[in-house]
């Protein structure tokens, strides 16, 4: 397997597009916000591709599904940290700080798994790609807005909270299958 395919050279365009994404969000030029927007729209789009592409062409590989993650976290996380220096809200903030709380606890978890042999006790689930597609679409919309409460934003605002929602209850169906596995070690 070559470490160089289309699949990983999509997730590693994830994260070089970051600092772009950043830029673009604070320069301010027309439609600054709608470009940043785009950025993280198409970064959404390549994590969905990049996984498709991996399974069509047959080229999964460890590093694709190590690094896979990594992208995806980075890019939530930078734009959670960009929405909530943006709107300087308390409940914006806090729906972050709880998204990205539970992205690493979930991580930590899956690699504890992994290192009894039990990775496929916490693999993504239906209920982790609905929440992935809700909080997408929620920040999507918030990072195209200005910080004024227009029906957009108040819809992305309620779109982040039913994301935190799934955050949590597929960080517990997590948790409870992990313990269901390791509750006799």
């Amino acid at each position: 397997m070559r470490f160089w395919n289309w699949p990983n050279t999509l997730t590693m365009t994830r994260i070089f597009v970051i600092p772009a994404f950043v830029a673009c969000f604070f320069i301010p030029f027309d439609s600054h916000r709608y470009v940043a927007a785009l950025i993280f729209l198409l970064a959404a789009v390549t994590d969905w591709l990049d996984g498709f592409l991996a399974r069509y062409l047959k080229q999964t590989s460890p590093f694709g599904a190590f690094l896979d993650p990594v992208a995806d976290k980075l890019m939530v996380a930078s734009a959670l940290v960009l929405l909530a220096a943006q709107y300087g809200s308390f409940w914006v903030t806090v729906a972050g700080i709880i998204i990205v709380a539970r992205e690493i606890a979930v991580s930590a978890l899956r690699e504890w798994m992994a290192e009894l042999g039990k990775r496929a006790t916490v693999k993504v689930s239906s209920i982790g790609k609905v929440k992935t597609t809700v909080q997408m679409v929620a920040v999507l919309m918030l990072l195209s807005q200005p910080p004024v409460y227009n029906g957009i934003v108040i819809v992305g605002i309620w779109g982040l909270y039913i994301a935190v929602i799934l955050t949590l209850w597929s960080m517990c169906i997590y948790l409870q299958a992990a313990y269901r596995e390791i509750k006799d070690l």
